[in-house]
Protein backbone atom coordinates (compact mmCIF):
# COMPACT_ATOMS: atom_id res chain seq x y z
CA UNK A 1 0.00 0.00 0.00
CA UNK A 2 1.19 3.67 -0.77
CA UNK A 3 1.55 5.47 2.58
CA UNK A 4 0.88 9.55 1.29
CA UNK A 5 1.94 11.97 4.04
CA UNK A 6 2.51 15.11 2.56
CA UNK A 7 1.59 17.33 -0.40
CA UNK A 8 4.11 17.36 -3.06
CA UNK A 9 5.65 20.79 -4.21
CA UNK A 10 3.58 23.13 -6.64
CA UNK A 11 5.63 21.82 -9.59
CA UNK A 12 5.65 18.09 -8.98
CA UNK A 13 4.25 15.91 -12.07
CA UNK A 14 1.87 13.62 -11.29
CA UNK A 15 1.89 10.13 -12.29
CA UNK A 16 -1.04 8.71 -10.39
CA UNK A 17 -4.79 9.96 -9.75
CA UNK A 18 -7.01 9.77 -6.90
CA UNK A 19 -10.49 10.52 -7.59
CA UNK A 20 -12.82 11.44 -4.56
CA UNK A 21 -16.08 13.38 -3.72
CA UNK A 22 -16.12 16.45 -1.27
CA UNK A 23 -16.22 14.26 1.61
CA UNK A 24 -13.48 11.82 1.32
CA UNK A 25 -11.08 14.95 0.84
CA UNK A 26 -12.06 16.63 4.12
CA UNK A 27 -10.69 13.35 5.93
CA UNK A 28 -7.64 13.83 6.52
CA UNK A 29 -6.95 9.73 7.89
CA UNK A 30 -8.49 7.28 4.81
CA UNK A 31 -7.76 4.42 2.99
CA UNK A 32 -8.51 4.57 -0.75
CA UNK A 33 -7.55 3.05 -4.60
CA UNK A 34 -5.69 5.08 -6.95
CA UNK A 35 -6.94 4.88 -10.81
CA UNK A 36 -4.36 2.27 -11.21
CA UNK A 37 -6.10 0.30 -8.99
CA UNK A 38 -3.19 0.52 -6.53
CA UNK A 39 -4.20 0.80 -2.46
CA UNK A 40 -3.03 3.87 -0.12
CA UNK A 41 -3.43 5.21 2.84
CA UNK A 42 -3.95 9.53 3.37
CA UNK A 43 -2.42 10.42 6.95
CA UNK A 44 -2.70 13.88 6.00
CA UNK A 45 -2.52 16.71 9.03
CA UNK A 46 -5.51 17.46 11.05
CA UNK A 47 -7.56 19.54 9.25
CA UNK A 48 -6.39 18.89 5.61
CA UNK A 49 -8.85 19.57 2.76
CA UNK A 50 -8.07 18.41 -1.01
CA UNK A 51 -8.69 20.08 -3.78
CA UNK A 52 -9.38 18.94 -7.32
CA UNK A 53 -6.07 19.80 -8.56
CA UNK A 54 -4.01 18.98 -5.55
CA UNK A 55 -0.65 16.57 -5.64
CA UNK A 56 0.47 14.52 -2.62
CA UNK A 57 3.68 13.11 -2.52
CA UNK A 58 3.70 8.92 -2.15
CA UNK A 59 6.20 7.30 0.29
CA UNK A 60 7.50 5.79 -2.67
CA UNK A 61 8.73 9.41 -4.20
CA UNK A 62 5.30 8.98 -6.70
CA UNK A 63 3.42 12.40 -7.09
CA UNK A 64 -0.62 11.60 -6.91
CA UNK A 65 -3.14 14.00 -8.64
CA UNK A 66 -6.27 14.85 -6.73
CA UNK A 67 -9.41 14.70 -9.06
CA UNK A 68 -12.71 16.00 -7.95
CA UNK A 69 -15.05 13.05 -8.45
CA UNK A 70 -18.14 13.84 -9.89
CA UNK A 71 -21.06 13.64 -7.06
CA UNK A 72 -24.72 13.61 -6.27
CA UNK A 73 -25.81 17.27 -5.86
CA UNK A 74 -28.22 20.47 -5.84
CA UNK A 75 -27.71 23.40 -8.50
CA UNK A 76 -29.82 26.59 -7.91
CA UNK A 77 -29.56 29.06 -10.86
CA UNK A 78 -30.64 32.50 -11.42
CA UNK A 79 -30.22 35.47 -13.08
CA UNK A 80 -30.58 37.42 -10.32
CA UNK A 81 -28.14 37.89 -8.01
CA UNK A 82 -30.06 39.15 -4.99
CA UNK A 83 -32.18 36.05 -4.96
CA UNK A 84 -28.79 34.01 -4.77
CA UNK A 85 -27.30 35.64 -2.35
CA UNK A 86 -30.29 35.05 -0.68
CA UNK A 87 -30.18 31.34 -1.07
CA UNK A 88 -26.81 31.58 -0.11
CA UNK A 89 -27.43 32.82 2.99
CA UNK A 90 -30.27 30.63 4.72
CA UNK A 91 -27.68 27.80 3.20
CA UNK A 92 -25.16 29.03 5.31
CA UNK A 93 -27.27 29.96 8.14
CA UNK A 94 -27.66 26.12 8.13
CA UNK A 95 -23.92 25.21 7.69
CA UNK A 96 -24.37 23.99 4.82
CA UNK A 97 -20.92 23.47 2.41
CA UNK A 98 -21.77 25.68 -0.76
CA UNK A 99 -20.15 26.13 -4.29
CA UNK A 100 -20.82 29.58 -5.59
CA UNK A 101 -20.74 29.94 -9.13
CA UNK A 102 -21.25 32.65 -11.98
CA UNK A 103 -25.49 32.45 -12.00
CA UNK A 104 -25.36 29.32 -9.56
CA UNK A 105 -25.06 27.76 -6.31
CA UNK A 106 -24.24 23.73 -6.18
CA UNK A 107 -24.41 21.97 -2.53
CA UNK A 108 -25.04 18.26 -1.45
CA UNK A 109 -27.91 16.34 -2.71
CA UNK A 110 -30.53 17.04 0.33
CA UNK A 111 -34.59 17.17 -0.44
CA UNK A 112 -34.99 19.59 2.43
CA UNK A 113 -32.62 21.86 1.43
CA UNK A 114 -33.76 21.76 -2.20
CA UNK A 115 -36.91 22.67 -0.79
CA UNK A 116 -36.09 25.24 0.98
CA UNK A 117 -34.27 27.05 -1.96
CA UNK A 118 -37.36 26.34 -3.88
CA UNK A 119 -39.34 28.07 -1.80
CA UNK A 120 -36.67 30.76 -1.88
CA UNK A 121 -38.22 31.19 -5.20
CA UNK A 122 -35.19 29.42 -7.08
CA UNK A 123 -35.14 26.20 -9.76
CA UNK A 124 -33.19 23.64 -8.24
CA UNK A 125 -32.25 20.45 -10.84
CA UNK A 126 -30.23 17.55 -9.40
CA UNK A 127 -26.90 17.06 -10.80
CA UNK A 128 -23.29 14.85 -10.92
CA UNK A 129 -20.71 17.29 -10.96
CA UNK A 130 -17.52 17.77 -8.67
CA UNK A 131 -17.88 19.97 -5.48
CA UNK A 132 -15.33 22.79 -4.93
CA UNK A 133 -17.03 24.60 -2.24
CA UNK A 134 -16.22 27.65 -0.38
CA UNK A 135 -13.67 27.33 2.46
CA UNK A 136 -14.93 30.08 4.37
CA UNK A 137 -13.85 32.55 6.20
CA UNK A 138 -11.49 30.97 8.75
CA UNK A 139 -10.13 28.55 5.84
CA UNK A 140 -7.56 28.92 3.44
CA UNK A 141 -8.06 31.57 0.54
CA UNK A 142 -8.10 30.34 -3.03
CA UNK A 143 -8.74 27.79 -5.25
CA UNK A 144 -6.33 25.11 -3.91
CA UNK A 145 -4.50 24.15 -1.38
CA UNK A 146 -6.87 24.71 1.41
CA UNK A 147 -5.14 23.41 4.70
CA UNK A 148 -8.26 25.12 7.07
CA UNK A 149 -7.23 26.97 9.92
CA UNK A 150 -10.48 27.55 12.55
CA UNK A 151 -9.89 28.13 15.62
CA UNK A 152 -11.39 24.91 16.58
CA UNK A 153 -8.51 23.01 15.48
CA UNK A 154 -11.08 20.91 12.87
CA UNK A 155 -9.84 22.76 9.18
CA UNK A 156 -11.80 24.90 6.81
CA UNK A 157 -15.01 22.23 6.74
CA UNK A 158 -15.59 21.50 10.68
CA UNK A 159 -19.43 22.75 10.08
CA UNK A 160 -19.35 20.95 6.00
CA UNK A 161 -23.08 19.14 6.71
CA UNK A 162 -26.23 20.23 7.28
CA UNK A 163 -27.35 20.88 10.53
CA UNK A 164 -30.92 22.10 11.78
CA UNK A 165 -30.26 23.68 15.52
CA UNK A 166 -32.67 24.19 17.71
CA UNK A 167 -33.78 27.37 16.85
CA UNK A 168 -34.91 25.92 13.96
CA UNK A 169 -36.86 23.26 15.40
CA UNK A 170 -41.04 24.14 16.34
CA UNK A 171 -41.62 24.69 20.08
Amino acid sequence: MLLIEQRAAVDAVATEQLRLPFEARCKSRLRARLASGAECGLFLPRGSVLRGGDTLLGSDGRVVEVIAAAEPLMEAVSSDPLQLARAAYHLGNRHVAVQILPGGLRFAKDHVLGEMVRGLGLPVEEIEAPFEPEAGAYGAHGGHGGHGNGADGEGEFAQARPRIHDHFQPK
